[in-house]
């Protein structure tokens, strides 16, 4: 498996998600002590997509967001260009397809290999589009930001989740410590692939806070930009609005 680096060579990046695919869902539950579910469900309460709504849930992985997503009847796109992730994906998504059958229970979720810096749909597509822990492994994040803007409709929303930097500078440098340290040092006892776990570290460390991603999203022509955190500022969630859908 090639190594990521942060210059986020597309190839790279994918090949890097490809190789930790088969456990990636569980070493998320693990690193983050199952927090990663309550992300999740923040996610889906914030962005607040209803039935007969279509969201695009990009840099999905394994689909676990866009399941939540779905489950009050909107229409979810799963899009990733890791094809690993996908296939781990639609094969976990199949079996909960077959478990709840009959029950009319199934989320509305379909999985389409796609790049964010050129996504495979049409113009105003979308009545929502959300990407969680994925902008900052893309190579332009304001080039993806405009594309995901330019498949929302006019009056549609963004949802991004991302890392963030706590306010507080002393737990910032000891969530440092740990994101150099004991993040890939965890993942060493439980994935084939723990060179991938010092990017991700390296990543969420050299990420902008909270502000100044707001600044970013702003200048890709989102409106009404804000943002609250999570779990003290580890997380954070910008809202946005497509105001006029140009672009």
């Amino acid at each position: 498996m090639a190594r990521a680096y942060l210059d986020k060579r597309p190839g790279d990046v994918a090949a890097m998600f490809d190789g930790v695919a088969n456990r990636y869902d569980l070493l998320n539950d693990v690193l983050s002590l199952g927090i990663d579910r309550r992300w999740r469900r923040a996610v889906a309460v914030s962005l607040g997509a209803r039935a007969g709504e279509r969201v695009l849930d990009l840099a999905a992985g394994t689909g676990t967001s866009s399941e939540v997503l779905a489950r009050n009847g909107a229409s979810c796109v799963a899009c990733d260009f890791s094809l690993g992730m996908l296939k781990v994906g639609a094969a976990r998504f199949r079996g909960l397809q077959h478990e709840v059958t009959g029950r009319n229970e199934r989320p509305a979720v379909s999985f389409v290999a796609g790049d964010a810096l050129a996504l495979p749909f049409g113009p105003g597509v979308f009545d929502a589009v959300t990407i969680s822990f994925g902008l900052r492994n893309v190579a332009d994040a304001v080039a993806a930001l405009a594309e995901m803007r330019r498949v929302t409709r006019p009056g549609g929303r963004l949802l991004i989740c991302e890392f963030s930097h706590l306010p507080n500078a002393r737990l910032d440098a000891t969530l440092d410590r740990f994101l150099a340290a004991g993040l890939p040092a965890v993942a060493r006892t439980l994935s084939r692939s723990p060179d991938a776990y010092s990017y991700l570290a390296e990543s969420i460390r050299a990420w902008p806070d909270a502000r100044e991603l707001a600044g970013v999203i702003g200048a890709a022509g989102w409106s009404r930009v804000r943002w609250r955190t999570l779990t003290l500022g580890v997380v954070a969630l910008h809202l946005a609005v497509n105001d006029d859908g140009s672009g």
